[in-house]
């Protein structure tokens, strides 16, 4: 058997191993929180989009994302029944209001939705069950997955049935709760009818809405529906399908805002960080040993075998300090998620995408390393 000499040397000094595993680590939790932010920023933002169970949607050309939805006329949507493929229709209302947390009294911007509680259109745990009540005067459902800064909502309804507070200044009560969580741009949500939505918020335009919701006949070709739409409709709204309204949200937090980028770029920082600290490991842990490689040459060890022990190196700091990393990873992930109601999750693809550019990181590293090896001159020692 071949001496594992690339094991040894890394072993011989444990307190170095040690900081090297532990910087390497570092540097992968640090690579793993910047990407989880970042795709749970697009995934908590695109929730509601996914769970509305309609084919094609209308909004406002003006409209940049979910939390500034402009508005359009609703006849636009009750145009669109004339369209052949065109099933039913179902106008949804979206606006902010101030919440009054019931225990504190301290107010808070929350989302409200609105909708026509005789057809539910949201795929929502708690919603289809909880939806009769907003039948009711001045009745929302409350999303028990909101922050905990709206109060112990969930627990007051648990105990009483019902919560009084108010929103916009109106009296409400609470009287069911669903979940669906908080994104960057909005930290809680409500769902009401859309008759409880215009007295909460009275100022709006009646015949005004943010999002036309569109089934089409099972048999339709949804494709064509929309160029049908599109041709008929003036220029005054957009027409998606649920691929594109996706798309349309998560392209303005990709794009339009720096919040992607930031996290991209610490993501970044992050593998810079573990070059550095693999660099000055493997580059002290080549000087320390000059003089054995260059014995090691002048027994007729060639440059390629000594260059493959350090790579060999690389390749054991990348697999002994991506393990631990991962793990915390993981653990931070589950207490990021309960603390913030973010969508927080570990992924396969996200595991090798770090894993990769940990390989990459450490490999890296031993390139820049082994140039101190043309040092270790025989001569120089005999």
């Amino acid at each position: 058997m071949k001496t594992p000499l690339a094991w040894l040397q890394l072993t011989h000094e444990r307190m170095r191993l040690l900081t090297a595993m532990a910087g390497i680590s570092f540097a992968n939790i640090l690579m793993f929180m910047q990407f989880g932010f970042r795709d749970a920023l697009f995934e908590s933002s695109v929730v509601l989009h996914q769970q509305v169970e309609g084919d094609i949607f209308l909004i406002s050309p003006e409209s940049t994302a979910l939390i500034a939805m402009d508005t359009f006329s609703q006849r636009r949507l009750y145009q669109t029944l004339a369209i052949e493929g065109v099933e039913s229709i179902h106008p949804m209302y979206l606006d902010f209001a101030l919440w009054k947390n019931p225990e504190t009294k301290a107010t808070r911007g929350i989302m409200v939705i609105g909708i026509n509680p005789a057809h539910n259109i949201l795929n929502l745990p708690g919603v289809a069950e909880n939806l009769a009540q907003v039948k009711r005067s001045d009745v929302v459902l409350f999303d028990a997955a909101s922050r905990p800064e709206f109060g112990p909502v969930a627990e007051l309804f648990a105990q009483n049935g019902t919560v009084e507070t108010e929103a916009a200044g109106r009296r409400l009560s609470v009287g069911g709760l669903f979940e669906m969580g908080s994104s960057f741009g909005a930290d809680g949500n409500l769902i009401t009818s859309d008759v409880n939505f215009r007295r909460i918020f009275p100022e709006r335009d009646r015949g005004s809405i943010e999002i036309g919701v569109i089934q089409t006949e099972p048999s339709a070709n949804v494709e064509a529906v929309i160029q049908a739409i599109d041709a008929k409709l003036p220029q005054d709204v957009l027409v998606f399908s649920r691929e594109d309204f996706i798309n349309f949200e998560k392209n303005y937090w990709q794009t339009s805002t720096s919040i992607g980028f930031v996290f991209t770029l610490g993501a970044a920082m992050g593998f810079i960080v573990g070059v550095v600290i693999v660099y000055q490991i493997l580059y002290t842990d080549v000087a320390d040993h000059l003089p054995e490689y260059a014995t090691l040459k002048a027994m007729g060890y060639t440059d390629g075998y000594l260059l493959t022990v350090v790579f060999q190196e690389a390749l054991i700091l990348a697999l002994i300090g991506y393990a631990p990393g991962l793990g915390i990873a993981s653990g931070l992930y589950v207490l990021t998620r309960q603390a913030t109601s973010l969508p927080m999750a570990m992924t396969l693809t996200k595991a090798l995408t770090v894993w990769i550019l940990t390989l990459v990181m450490c490999a890296g590293s031993g390139a820049i390393a082994v140039r101190k090896l043309s040092a270790a001159d025989p001569a120089d020692i005999f």
